[in-house]
């Protein structure tokens, strides 16, 4: 029998399966798909993985490059991703501690230092930059503690005088830094700790020589360039600062205390869209930043969003109440609310601070009138409403009060006052404090301005003129570079009616911090002292600075009227009148002034018509609207008005020559 070849076994014939064999046949080979590709997933992912784990030394090296170009956002970031691998490595601990520190986040360096102090780091190292964290964190006794110590060395004693200028020894403070320098005089960070304990004390020119050594020094630095920025706006203005807020960004562009002035000047400057825009970035840099919280409720608080501006200050969970500004912001929250009472609270608590800010006179009376305490209301106003220079808002405010309480003749005056539209004379504000006890304070604090200024003010409260030029000459001589200094002097010399001198004083006090006090005194004395040429050129400088700056704009409007510039005149008031609103008893004279004056009679009667509607009392509105009436053509009317503010005022000139002009005309 011959046998046929034999089969090969893979090509066996198979037996035929049941359906529940082949379900069994499935399931077994779907579960080694299965777990292949989990393999290979897994595979994956470990490659993947050991791609990505960053390598320490490139890292360490990126991370070190940054901070030495100033980049600290980009150091913190390096150095986060070595601690993410290896988080007790102590190289990487440190850089990001430094890196903490230079961006002002304290919480995050104390952590990565005690992190740093576990892994094996040297407690002498780590003993400044701890003590910074805390001076940081606000605990200043801590800091000194930690820093105190003969043998200290340049870091210990930077840190050490920003601890004793916190705690308000100034004077030792500047001591330490300077003989740290004297030794170490190219030491950037000493002279920028000096800058600042000296901007914080009001000696800006001298700050300025500090932080400008500190930048030549290091170029790139923005820690100074943001502080240089800080200066520049005290001392020219809001639009000089920027170039140096933006330096210090294009060095690094999430630098959070930069972001937060950038974003604050911008604000001032009206530019809301751009501040928004920042704030948001510094959120980015710092989530939960309450500063850009704060700057982003004040924007929702003037766009009339006071429910968003209410919760955008609830976000900072009080980390700045503190502040002045958060201060007066939460009142005038709680005040659009009708929130009185909080309202009040919240502004007495910064008048308790700050007894000499007129603007939180002004709200905290409107408040209390609101609230009904008529007499808490007269006691915060009066300080301010007796002075020269009282707006009409507060005349307006004690008026209503005294209307209120039933005195008509009390009321009746400062009424009137309120109807009066005069810019005044910007004048010294004297302390509660008497002139014995103020002395003593001045004595225990030998060569501190801010304890001789209260002392000076009260001399010439009391009468004491020549002693109070004594002083103010002598402080003025030893504190250059203080600008409170020669403010006082040229206060005291204009008040003895020495306007020449008292210019040169305002103009030295302007070149320091040209901010609105010193603006409006440095025209007045200009005014006084017959320098027109010196006033306008400080108007054109401070408006360019200032553009949104209502009393600049007011001057402005005054030079033009006075130079006959009626066109010029006509735009600048009606741009301030969509500011002010179109109330203002003042504006609506200047605008009939200047419709007169460019020869449109007919617009000129309508605003003298408005002005003398809500004042026909006051000498300047009468004669506004019977100069208007006789630039329309109607000399009988103007006539009759004009006789009337003579009447009312017969030592002003201008209206008598007003008159004349129109007395000859048959």
């Amino acid at each position: 029998m011959i046998e046929g070849p034999a089969t090969y076994p893979l090509l066996r014939r198979r037996r035929r399966r049941t359906p529940r064999a082949r379900r069994r046949a499935l399931w077994i080979r779907l579960a080694a798909i299965c777990t292949g590709s989990v393999v290979i997933v897994l595979s994956i992912i470990a490659i993947a993985r050991h791609a990505a784990a960053p390598d320490p030394v490139a890292e360490t090296k990126a991370a070190r490059a940054a901070f030495a170009a100033g980049n600290y956002s980009a150091a913190r970031h390096h150095a986060e991703a070595i601690v993410a691998v290896s988080p007790r490595r102590p190289d990487a601990l440190m850089l990001l501690a430094r890196a903490n520190l230079s961006l002002g986040d304290a919480d995050r360096a104390e952590g990565a230092l005690n992190r740093a102090y576990r892994a094996g780091v040297a407690k002498e190292i780590i003993r400044p930059l701890l003590a910074e964290a805390w001076l940081r964190q606000g605990d200043t006794d801590r800091a000194l503690r930690a820093t105190a110590g003969e043998d200290a060395g340049p870091a210990v004693i930077r840190i050490h005088a920003r601890a004793l200028a916190a705690s308000g020894d100034v004077t030792g403070a500047t001591a330490a830094l300077t003989a740290l320098l004297a030794a170490h005089p190219d030491d950037a960070s000493a002279w920028i700790t000096l800058a600042r304990i000296r901007l914080d004390a009001g000696d800006i020119g001298n700050a300025d020589i500090a932080a400008q050594r500190a930048l030549s020094i290091s170029r790139t630095d923005p820690i100074a360039l943001t502080l240089r920025g800080e200066i520049v706006r005290s001392r020219y203005g809001l639009n000089a600062a920027l170039p140096w807020f933006e330096a210090a960004l294009a060095r690094d562009a999430y630098y959070h205390p930069a972001l937060i002035e950038y974003a604050a000047t911008l604000g001032e400057l009206g530019r809301y869209r751009e501040t928004l825009a920042i704030t948001r970035r510094a959120l980015i840099a710092r989530p939960g930043s309450p500063q850009a919280l704060y700057l982003q409720a004040a924007l929702a608080a003037r766009a009339g969003r006071i429910a968003l501006a209410r919760a955008l200050l609830a976000k900072t969970e009080g980390a700045i109440d503190g502040v002045p500004g958060v201060v007066l912001l939460s009142g005038a929250i709680a005040y659009a609310s009708g929130d009185y009472e909080q309202a009040v609270a919240r502004w007495r608590e910064l008048i308790g601070r700050q007894p000499m800010n007129l603007a939180a006179r002004r709200l905290l009376g409107a408040a209390l009138i609101r609230s009904g305490d008529l007499p808490g209301a007269l006691d915060v106003l009066r300080p301010a409403a007796l002075r020269e220079d009282a707006d009409s808002y507060t005349l307006a405010l004690v008026g209503r009060a005294f209307e209120a309480s039933g005195e008509r003749d009390w009321a009746a005056r400062f009424l009137d006052r309120a109807a009066t539209p005069s810019l005044g004379t910007p004048a010294p504000f004297a302390s509660d404090a008497s002139v014995e006890v103020l002395a003593g304070q001045a004595a225990d604090a030998p060569g501190d301005p801010t304890a001789i200024v209260p002392l000076v003010r009260a001399m010439l409260e009391g009468g004491d003129r020549t002693g109070a030029l004594s002083r103010a000459q002598a402080l003025a001589t030893a504190s250059p570079g203080a600008p409170a200094a020669q403010l006082l002097l040229g206060d005291t010399l204009a008040i003895a009616g020495r306007h020449a001198p008292a210019l040169a004083a305002y103009a030295r006090a302007a070149d320091l911090r040209f901010d609105q006090p010193g603006f409006l005194r440095l025209t007045e004395a200009a005014a006084q002292s017959g320098n027109a040429l010196q006033g306008a050129r400080a108007v054109a400088l401070y408006r360019a600075q200032n553009p949104e700056d209502i009393a600049a704009r007011r001057i402005l409007a005054n030079l033009q009227l006075g130079a006959g510039q009626w066109n010029e005149a006509i735009a600048t008031l009606e741009t301030l009148a969509r500011t002010v609103g179109p109330r203002d008893t003042l504006l609506l004279s200047q605008l009939a002034y200047a419709h007169a004056g460019a020869g449109d009679g007919a617009i000129a009667r309508r605003y003298g018509r408005r002005a003398y509607e809500r004042a026909p009392t006051n000498p300047t509105t009468v004669d506004a609207y019977g100069w208007a009436a006789y630039a329309d053509g109607d000399v009988t009317t103007a006539r009759i008005l004009l006789r009337k503010a003579v009447t009312l005022a017969p030592a002003r000139a201008d209206i008598q020559g007003h008159l004349a002009t129109v007395q000859s005309v048959h």
